[in-house]
């Protein structure tokens, strides 16, 4: 079992930056790639980005790529997303994932929201 929890959501001026975290508990050590998504209302969940257990390996979203970064602290069971640039359509609720072999584990999810 993997226990994870987010943290860093809040009130955002389009334009402006925020840096999410996730806290990682229980069985870390076996845990892989690990990823942020996102649900806006009425909408389903998407991708944001992903990065593998040694971070040798990212991916993002075409619609942040280059304005957002994923990274991840292994010693400290953290996974952080740095975004920047944000935009209004950008307010959602971001979630954490972990996969360890083939489940996945979510978090509660932080709420973003982008001011125009």
């Amino acid at each position: 079992q993997v226990q994870l929890v987010e943290s860093g959501g809040g009130l955002v001026q389009a334009g402006g930056s925020l840096i999410l975290s996730c806290a990682a508990s229980g069985r870390v050590d076996k845990l892989n790639t690990m990823g942020w998504y996102r649900q806006a209302p009425g909408r389903q969940r998407e991708l944001v980005a992903t990065i593998s257990e040694d971070s040798s390996t990212t991916n993002y979203g075409d619609s942040v790529k280059g304005r957002f970064t994923i990274s991840r602290d292994n010693a400290k069971n953290m996974m952080y997303l740095q975004m920047n640039s944000l935009k209004p359509e950008e307010t959602a609720v971001y979630y954490c994932k972990g996969t360890v072999w083939v489940v996945d584990y979510w978090g509660q999810g932080t709420r973003v929201t982008v001011s125009s």
